[in-house]
């Protein structure tokens, strides 16, 4: 089950809407096939797994591990249980129970009434953990959240406004290793999401430009529609959702989502986020959009990236507490995972 979880990664990013899977077959002790789901719309990780097989009749006597119970449904592609079945396979290996309602436990029931005995819950944490933006789509019905910022050796986000240059550009806290692995992070998420000052202040782009991917949907705060039409978020290279509080009709890849900002503004969002399908959000805002996150208790998981300069004064850094997940060094630079344990 480690190598379908190994093997299932080399799909993030690149399967929305569906989940990341990955499946071994193993045969008196020896992997005889494995493969992994690439993208949506293409043959699922079993399906792979047992084209991978060179001598097909080994199936009958073989076992299949998969980290996501297989589907049972039609949808852009045939039913895995069916090929599992068909295939002659009789004992079958599960992570993860599907929790999209279109499968959930209908896949193992189908195995069962084939006569294949089926083995849930192996190494189960791990394979939930796998799909967690799939779960929470589904489960929570709202993306998974993730936060992220940079902040100088001393704490702060960004320098005062006073010490900021005129032109409109970021203000880099993190050397350029650093600023790739945050490019790379936009790949793996579908949407990006920051407030107004940060867009009139920086003008980003918000795209993966220095990491091969997909660029996640543009989320932007803007109340008033007091951002101008050039700023970069507007270029519609890629699907913009603009939330504000006017009524305005959408335009090419530009959406416009009326929220009520006297009301409880993250949780909104996140309904907007879910309609439109996306499993996960970057909140990558500045620190009073990413801190309306955290006071509300609405986020899964943060990514802090720590950089070596320092600011004498400015925009302090978010606030929270959760549990540490991994620690690493990106050429000096410091990049934290924490998790939020309360939820």
């Amino acid at each position: 089950m480690a190598r379908c979880i190994q093997l299932a990664q080399n799909g993030i990013g690149t399967t929305y809407p569906n989940p990341l899977v990955g499946s071994v077959i193993v045969q008196n002790g020896v992997i005889i096939g494995e493969g992994w789901h690439f993208k949506s719309g293409t043959a699922h990780a079993e399906v792979n797994a047992i084209t991978s097989v060179k001598d097909k009749a080994l199936l009958k006597e073989a076992t299949l591990y998969v980290s996501l119970e297989p589907c049972s449904h039609f949808g852009r592609t045939p039913p895995c249980a069916d090929l599992i079945i068909s295939s002659g396979i009789k004992k079958v290996v599960i992570g993860s129970k599907d929790p999209n309602p279109k499968v959930a436990g209908q896949g193992i029931e189908r195995l069962e009434a084939a006569n294949c005995e089926v083995i849930e819950a192996i190494l189960a944490e791990e394979c939930n953990d796998l799909n967690k933006r799939f779960f929470s789509f589904h489960q929570k019905k709202r993306p998974y959240i993730l936060l992220k910022w940079a902040e100088t050796a001393n704490g702060f986000i960004a320098p005062d406004k006073k010490n900021r240059s005129s032109e409109k550009k970021p203000v880099w806290i993190t050397n350029a290793y650093s600023r790739q692995f945050a490019h790379k992070l936009r790949t793996q998420e579908q949407a990006i999401l920051v407030g107004t000052q940060t867009v009139l202040d920086d003008n980003p782009s918000l795209t993966t430009r220095d990491w091969k991917g997909t660029n996640p949907v543009r989320v932007v705060i803007d109340r008033t529609l007091k951002i101008p039409k050039t700023a970069s978020v507007f270029d519609k290279s890629v699907k913009t959702i603009v939330l504000t509080e006017k009524e305005t009709p959408n335009s090419d890849e530009i959406f416009f989502e009326k929220v009520d900002f006297s009301e409880k503004i993250p949780q909104q969002i996140c309904e907007v986020v879910y309609k439109h399908g996306l499993q996960s959000v970057i909140i990558e805002g500045g620190t009073k959009t990413i801190q309306t996150f955290i006071d509300a208790n609405l986020w899964d998981e943060s990514v802090q990236l720590k950089g070596n300069t320092s600011f004498n004064n400015g925009i302090k850094a978010p606030k929270l507490s959760g549990r540490l997940i991994s620690e690493a060094k990106i050429k000096g630079d410091i990049v934290q995972r924490i998790k939020n344990n309360s939820l």
